[in-house]
């Protein structure tokens, strides 16, 4: 049986697949957004993320039935749907369209303030988590963040619709991860994640074709097919699998620890690879979130984060 190395530095033990597997859900997630940039430019928003939940989902859930886990009852498929419409259908329908607008380093910088409206939502809304002042001055230091780039930034002429539909459409998703604590689910974080994306999927693909999408068909490159293979097996499959694996090695507040790398390198790669212009009110406003998820993902001993920790996954 083939054993993974494990290399000394110093005291320091790094197991190979440990390392291997950061990296892929701080890089591989990071790089996702670009390939949404890309994708979205050439083919249009719904069917591209229909296209790519419905993909990955059916190749996720199939997987998981042959491993043998239990099918999900009819209560639990309608739980799923719920969760579906929020996290894939209302959250990356909007922001797939938004991000024909948005530079994918800004897009990732918005996207990475998804646990303050958790939190906001499990605090006031749903009641289900107290006020604490750690909690607070993260809210409070990410909406600075927000607002530092959003409001009268002319230097990188941001459209102000689209970011404003990405935060709405994260206001989905941070309602999704709160019902996925609340809600009766399988107890499979892979079954679930599969079922999702392809019930996500499959209303994606059936809104696309009621919007007219493919009429007519839209064209192709190879550049936009491999921005789409990418999300689809590196950011649904690959980066997610590494995600759950983690998981099961070491706290949720460790692994989620990707939200705040994903933007850094969303920013890096767009820059480098697509010409993105990177500001210094742009960095400063990644900064100011990156410190906010900092806090809201490392909250006091016998602070429930549960959900918090589900919003920060990955793109």
């Amino acid at each position: 049986m083939h054993t993974w190395p494990v290399r000394q530095f110093g005291r320091v033990r790094i197991d190979v697949r440990e390392a291997l597997a950061f990296a892929a859900i701080y890089v591989l997630w990071g790089g996702t957004f670009l390939a949404i940039r890309v994708a979205v430019l050439e083919i249009p928003p719904l069917l591209t993320a229909g296209v790519r939940f419905s993909l990955a989902g059916i190749f996720l859930y199939g997987w998981m039935r042959a491993r043998g886990q239990p099918r999900p009852t009819w209560r639990d498929w309608r739980h799923l749907f719920v969760i579906a419409l929020c996290m894939f259908v209302m959250t990356y329908g909007p922001l797939f369209w938004a991000a024909q607008y948005v530079p994918s380093g800004v897009v990732a910088i918005i996207e990475a303030s998804l646990p303050i409206t958790v939190a906001i939502l499990e605090v006031f809304v749903f009641r289900t988590q107290r006020l604490h002042w750690r909690l607070a001055v993260g809210v409070a230091v990410g909406f600075s963040g927000v607002a530092l780039l959003l409001v009268r930034n002319t230097g990188q002429h941001l459209v102000l619709l689209p970011c404003l539909v990405i935060l709405g459409a994260g206001i989905a998703w941070s309602l999704g991860a709160v019902l996925s604590s609340r809600l009766s689910l399988p107890s499979s974080r892979p079954l679930c994640a599969g079922a999702e994306m392809m019930l996500g999927g499959f209303i994606l693909l059936t809104i696309s074709v009621s919007a007219g999408e493919l009429d007519p068909l839209p064209h192709v490159s190879l550049k936009a097919a491999l921005a789409l293979v990418y999300m689809i097996v590196f950011g649904s499959l690959i980066a997610y699998t590494c995600y759950v694996w983690l998981l099961g090695r070491f706290s949720a507040t460790r692994v989620s620890s990707h939200a705040y790398v994903n933007p850094v390198v969303a920013i890096v790669i767009g820059h480098f690879a697509a010409g993105e212009i990177i500001t210094g009110r742009s960095v400063a406003a990644a900064a100011l979130i990156v410190v906010s998820v900092f806090l809201l993902l490392s909250p006091p001993a016998g602070i429930h984060q549960g959900s918090m920790i589900k919003a920060a996954e990955g793109a």
